[in-house]
This record gives structure tokens, C-alpha cells and sequence, in this order.
């Protein structure tokens, strides 16, 4: 079984700073602080040591680029724009979302970092 990778509409709600990401039979929301601090850019990534984002908790997402036919660009307020989001890192986000931002508070936490500052 094949499974569906490209969304079939994205929506970007400013109001509660999420991506909404329409599939087949399936909706999914992306907070902006979920993206921002799980860019795949190099900023964000390291050179295979992710580095901790901390102070994200009230980031919005300004633009959507699309980048090909395989992927998204966003802008974020803070000023990060260098992630390309692709449509199956996406997917990842959407059906992994709440052990990776678990991950992410587990990493907060053990740094004694915050979301806010």
C-alpha cells in the first residue's frame, strides 16, 4: 500500500499559529513552535547533533514557499527561513507529532531550558 505523501491542501491559520495539512480522508495541525524548532535546516539540525531550540513558544510562521514539487519553505517570525519542509517530513510531523514534541519537552527539560525563553 502506498502511502500519501503530498498533502492535498495546506492551510495556514494565523490565528493559532498552525499549518493545517489535508490528506485523503485526514487533517492534521503543525503548530508553528512544533515546525520552528523541528526545522530541517542545518541551523536547526547540526551536523548530526540537533541543537536545542529554546524560546519558540510564541513564533508564527509569516510565508509559505513552495520549493519544487516536493516541498514547502516557511518563514518564521523569529526570522528562520532556511528549512525545506518535504512533503514526506511532513507526513513524519503529521503521524509522529506527539512523541516528537515530547522528545523535544524531554530535551527542554533535561537542559533546563524553557519554551519562552
Amino acid at each position: 500500500m502506498s502511502e500519501q505523501t503530498t498533502p492535498k491542501q495546506i492551510k495556514l491559520r494565523q490565528a493559532s499559529a498552525c499549518l493545517e495539512l489535508h490528506y485523503d480522508n485526514e487533517c492534521f495541525d503543525l503548530s508553528a513552535e512544533f515546525l520552528r524548532v523541528h526545522s530541517p535546516s542545518a541551523e536547526v539540525q547540526g551536523h548530526g547533533n540537533p541543537i536545542l531550540q529554546t524560546g519558540k513558544q510564541h513564533v508564527r510562521i509569516d510565508a509559505i514557499e513552495g520549493v519544487g514539487n516536493y516541498g514547502i519553505k516557511l518563514v518564521f517570525s523569529d526570522g528562520h527561513d532556511t528549512g525545506i519542509y518535504t512533503w514526506s517530513l511532513l507526513r513524519k510531523f503529521c503521524l509522529e507529532r506527539d512523541e516528537l514534541w515530547q522528545a523535544y519537552l524531554d530535551r527542554l527539560n533535561r537542559a533546563g531550558a524553557s519554551r519562552t525563553s
